[in-house]
């Protein structure tokens, strides 16, 4: 009986941790993410300034 519910817990912990991140994914037909352009400034090498633009949306 002890090796029953054991199993039985295992595939009920793993059948929850399936169904969570299929659910992270969705998105609604309204939505409409907001995206900027993000500068990032970094040195090279030989210290010249490199500046790195990101598109970030959220």
């Amino acid at each position: 009986m002890r090796k029953f519910i054991v199993s039985a817990t295992v595939a009920i912990v793993a059948a929850v941790s399936f169904a969570a991140p299929s659910q992270a994914g969705y998105y609604s037909y309204d939505y409409q993410p907001t995206c900027f352009i993000k500068k990032i400034k970094s040195y090279d090498y030989y210290g010249n300034i490199v500046i790195k633009r990101i598109k970030v949306c959220r």
